[in-house]
């Protein structure tokens, strides 16, 4: 077990896409470090059955209807959560994802591929499909960045992206999603210059590989065993696994307690298992 963080006892934590597998734990673990907990999913339900575990083990939670890509409805969401547990004092951007018309079927461009219907090459893209993955990973951290952040600048306060190993080197298939992960890395050094002497600090998370809902079809076979992706991902992993939700709680903790990282802004953490310091040879 983790050890207790007290600069985080009754502050107020907000997670967009918090009943995602990652960002569950991210909440689980600040309830249990005694925050209060937003959880902020645009299925309600969702985020309730998170709520409801949280509050199980005798933490303080909500569950709040919200579409991180809808300005009204993010400025309702602080307002829920102003009213029913005080200001934010810690923002995760966790909203995120991918969509199958921004994902190529290969991994590099054939002769031929343009001429065979059965393959989505990266001319078949749907711009629909990549600008919903850009505006999701982007604009999604960016709306609810500018909402609950606005009060931070009277009182300073925390905000957390999270980035991706897609980042630092864009993984083939998945272009619009590499490209946003990338913005967001970029940004979170943006804010942070921007807000330092507001007493904000702006920070990324970038997991490795992890298995969650998402990329489960794409990560392993129907008998459970490894796909030929995945395969490939887990030989450029040192560590040779794929990273567990738990693996993320030192850095979330260690980046969200102002008497352990008050003087880091502006830089994204790779948990990785070594994924980034490979290279493949």
């Amino acid at each position: 077990m983790l050890p207790t963080y007290e600069g985080l006892t009754d502050k107020t934590a907000v997670v967009t896409g918090g009943s995602g597998v990652l960002c569950q734990a991210m909440a689980k673990e600040l309830a249990r470090q005694g925050m209060k907990v937003a959880i902020l999913n645009r299925n309600v339900e969702n985020g309730q059955k998170i709520v409801d575990e949280i509050k199980e083990q005798g933490g303080t939670a909500i569950a709040v209807a919200c579409d991180v890509l809808n300005e009204d409805n993010v400025r309702e969401a602080y307002e829920v959560v102003k009213q029913e547990l005080g200001e934010c004092d810690l923002l995760i951007n966790g909203a995120g994802g991918n969509h199958p018309d921004a994902i190529t079927d290969k991994e590099t461009f054939e002769a031929g591929d343009i001429e065979d219907s059965t393959i989505k090459s990266f001319f078949d893209l749907q711009l629909n499909g990549f600008d919903h993955v850009f505006r999701l990973n982007l604009v999604g951290s960016l709306i609810p960045t500018q909402v609950f952040a606005k009060e931070m600048t009277e009182r300073g306060g925390n905000i957390i992206n999270i980035s991706s190993m897609a980042a630092p080197a864009p993984m083939t298939k998945v272009p619009a999603y590499s490209a946003a992960k990338s913005g967001i890395d970029n940004l979170t050094k943006w804010l942070s210059v921007h807000f330092a002497e507001a007493g904000i600090r702006i920070n990324a998370i970038a997991p490795g590989f992890f298995l969650t809902e998402q990329n489960r079809g794409l990560l392993l076979n129907e008998d459970g065993s490894l796909s030929e992706r995945a395969e490939k991902i887990i030989s450029h992993t040192p560590q040779s696994r794929f990273g567990k939700p738990e693996d993320l709680l030192g850095t979330l903790l260690w980046l969200a307690d102002n008497n352990t990282s008050g003087f880091v802004t502006g830089i994204t953490v790779p948990v990785d298992g070594g994924f980034m310091a490979f290279s493949g040879v």
